[in-house]
């Protein structure tokens, strides 16, 4: 296997110390935390309107009101607003997780083999990659190969350049396309002895209803064998970092645990005569032949110039899904490769297969091996038909190795308990790392445009760079529903540093502005149908959508504007207080520390410049059209310079704060020099103990240095000194 290896990354003082991770099934909320997390809904709600009459009664009843009065007022009242607003929606999404935690019940693996003894629905399994770590990428493969589900095909989609310019493009490239040659003949084998055992299986046993203890016993040996096959397995893995130890530990060493437990119950059932039926046997059978069979592949749009070359993941996964359900010859003409429709089938070049369900996973992202199948058994029950989606948010690796890795995932915990919440209100959005989609779902909101001479279909809209978010706007329009699995079952690497980090960031604060018009319109075209939209369901959309830019912007307005002493009041902390509070206890329940919410307000503090950038683009592409670029987040070991601005900003706001402070504290603003100083505090714990002095005055100066001496390019080509005909003919005079 040709990779890219490098060394682990040092532990720092204050990395992640768990070792495993939470509980795949959430414990289940008690009514004495439901009924607190009701009371703190209310007394933010109470505050903020008692704060809200009484600033309008001091400020325009017991006053004359001037200008210079009404004006701040308004911002404040504005700034409190919209902080409380998002303040009530993480606790109102909170009280959905707390009462669907409370309500969960999982169905037993006898149901699951009974659902599907006789086969499950046909699933594509897209992993689209970019210049990313064969190790990372094998990490990710592997855990879908493991998936136990009979009928699944996984594609690589590697988006590389198809003749690469470096000799490290080079190598990541051919490590790529080696993986599904190397992961099929890693499977092969097992999934040989398992279908044999099944086969020999129902040949001894075709005509009866019970079993006898010999195939009892052959039934036991049949999972030791299975779980020494995987120890064999775990052993390939390379264990580089702690998402290698959690594929090991959880993802293998899970099977491993769980098979030769059954073997030792069914040994003991052997030995006590148990009547266990032929149905019961096949089915533990059946089982052993999902885990280790699977089809892996790879394919590169980028051959091919009949494919959109569009560089976004979006159109990545539409290329291939443009191509399910058809035949295709490979031709060439005027040098470039092409892919045309097969006139038989039989003599087709590439058969792409047309399956009813289709798992995107990102190329960072690793699966607990029984996520399709309980995915898809949710979606197959009655009643769930219009169910496009169904997912279970990801969940931070635990063990990070940096204190910023750490405090990145407490805030991916966070948002997993936080997406759970949203679908008790039926207001789930799509996560892109990782979902199952129904392909009738995709074919109900696709659109096909013709792009350079050729028809280029979007199932997955690439209009913004957060198309998993707009495609829920859109699933919804249609009439589909989106679902979150409440249980851990995906896990996704979080940034190590804090130049990948901004990268993600920026991303994800792009584009919101621009999908709320649909969101909008979704709205009234729904108030006459059957399914309105409801109130907190819309309210949730809309904080989801826009609450990284009225909350980035308030938080701007707070720390730059001199607000006057007399808009402060115990009103505005006793609104914040329940948010604050509910998060530091969810940390807690997520296996952080309580105090971790201050380092996380000071963490977004940091982060307060690459929100506004990200806020500020989208409001540019809604003005000019152009579309913003895709960044993809590096995924690598070694770190990822940040861009200078986003590290002068925060020193910026440091610094700023520390000179408001002095200034409060010499002219008795005791309320906004105390909210100065745990700015100023906090800000400065996350700038040192996340960035670091020296990784931030590296950047910084490589800033400098890329701004003052800019690549001058390539000499421009020399204008033809003879006449082109073609051109004066064809194009016609300049």
């Amino acid at each position: 296997m040709s990779t890219l290896l490098h060394a682990p990354r040092r532990r720092q003082w204050g990395a992640d110390r768990r070792s495993e991770p939470l509980p795949t099934v959430p414990p289940k909320a008690t009514h004495r935390s439901m009924g607190a997390n009701r009371g703190a809904i209310w007394v933010t709600l109470a505050a903020w309107i008692g704060y809200s009459l009484r600033t309008l009664k001091s400020e325009l009843l017991d006053r004359t009101p001037t200008w210079s009065t009404v004006i701040p007022m308004t911002l404040y009242l504005v700034v409190a607003a919209a902080l409380s607003t998002s303040a009530l929606a993480y606790l109102i999404a909170r009280q959905g997780f707390l009462i669907r935690s409370s309500q969960h019940t999982r169905a037993t693996r006898l149901d699951l083999d009974t659902q599907f003894a006789s086969g499950s629905p046909s699933m594509t399994v897209l992993v689209p990659s970019y210049r990313e770590d064969t190790r990372v990428v094998r990490q990710t493969l592997l855990s879908a190969a493991l998936q136990e589900y009979d009928d699944m095909s996984i594609v690589l989609l590697v988006d590389d350049p198809a003749n690469p310019g470096t000799e490290e493009e080079r190598e990541l490239l051919d490590g790529a396309l080696s993986l599904p040659w190397e992961l099929n003949r890693l499977l092969s084998g097992p999934a040989s002895d398992a279908r044999n055992a099944l086969a020999a299986f129902d040949n001894s046993s075709s005509l009866r209803l019970m079993t006898d203890s010999r195939e009892l016993t052959e039934l036991a040996t049949a999972y030791q064998d299975a779980a020494d096959a995987l120890e064999m397995i775990a052993d390939t893995v390379a264990r580089v970092d702690h998402t290698d130890d959690f594929l090991v530990d959880q993802v293998v060493g899970r099977l491993i645990g769980e098979f030769r437990q059954i073997a030792t119950a069914i040994d003991a059932a052997a030995d006590q005569d148990v009547d266990f039926t032929v149905e019961r046997a096949r089915q533990l059978y059946l089982r052993l032949v999902r885990v280790f069979t699977a089809r892996v592949s790879a394919f590169q749009r980028k051959r091919f110039a009949s494919l959109s070359h569009e560089a976004n993941k979006a159109m990545n996964l539409n290329s291939y899904l443009s191509l399910m359900g058809g035949a295709y010859t490979i031709s060439h003409r005027a040098g470039l490769t092409h892919l045309d429709p097969a006139v038989d089938p039989r003599s087709a070049d590439l058969v792409v297969p047309r399956t009813e369900y289709v798992l995107t996973l990102d190329a960072d992202s690793v699966l607990l091996p029984e996520y399709c199948l309980r995915l898809v058994y949710i979606m197959e029950q009655p009643g769930n038909e219009r169910m496009a989606v169904a997912q279970t948010p990801y969940s931070a690796f635990p063990g990070a190795p940096t204190r910023l890795e750490r405090l990145a995932g407490a805030s991916t915990d966070l948002q997993h308990r936080v997406h759970q919440g949203l679908t008790h209100y039926g207001a789930t959005y799509w996560v892109g790392a990782n979902a199952v989609l129904r392909r009738s779902a995709l074919d109900d909101i696709s659109t096909t445009e013709i792009e350079h001479g050729i028809p280029v279909v979007r199932y997955i809209h690439d209009r913004t760079v957060i198309e998993d978010t707009e495609s829920s706007i859109d699933l919804g329009t249609h009439g589909w529903t989106l679902f979150n699995y409440g249980e851990r079952l995906s896990y996704s690497a979080t940034p190590p540093d804090f130049g990948s980090l901004a990268i993600q960031r920026q991303r994800w604060a792009d584009g919101g502005l621009i999908i709320l018009p649909k969101l909008i319109k979704q709205w009234r075209s729904r108030k006459e149908s059957d399914t309105p939209m409801t109130f907190t369901q819309f309210f949730l959309r809309l904080n989801y959508l826009a609450s990284i830019a009225w909350s980035s912007a308030g938080l701007v307005l707070l720390l730059l504007y001199p607000f006057s002493q007399t808009l402060l009041s115990p009103l505005v902390i006793l609104a914040a207080a329940p948010y604050f509070l509910a998060q530091a206890d969810d940390l807690y329940d997520c296996g952080y520390r309580r105090r971790d919410v201050a380092r996380i307000y000071g963490f977004n503090l940091v982060l307060l410049a690459i929100n506004v950038a990200g806020a500020v683009r989208s409001l540019g592409q809604a003005l000019t059209g152009n579309k913003i670029a895709f960044a993809r987040t590096p995924k690598r070991q070694n770190r990822t310079a940040a861009r200078a601005p986003f590290l002068a900003i925060p020193l910026i706001l440091i610094g700023f704060s520390a000179y408001t402070v002095a200034k409060d504290y010499a002219e008795h603003r005791w309320w906004h020099a105390g909210f100065a100083a745990l700015n100023a505090s906090t800000a400065l714990w996350a700038f040192v103990a996340l960035i670091g002095v020296t990784a931030a005055v590296t950047d910084l100066a490589t800033g400098v240095v890329r701004f003052v001496y800019r690549d001058a390019g390539p000499e421009p080509a020399a204008r033809p000194t003879t006449l082109d005909w073609a051109v004066v003919l064809d194009r016609g005079a300049a």
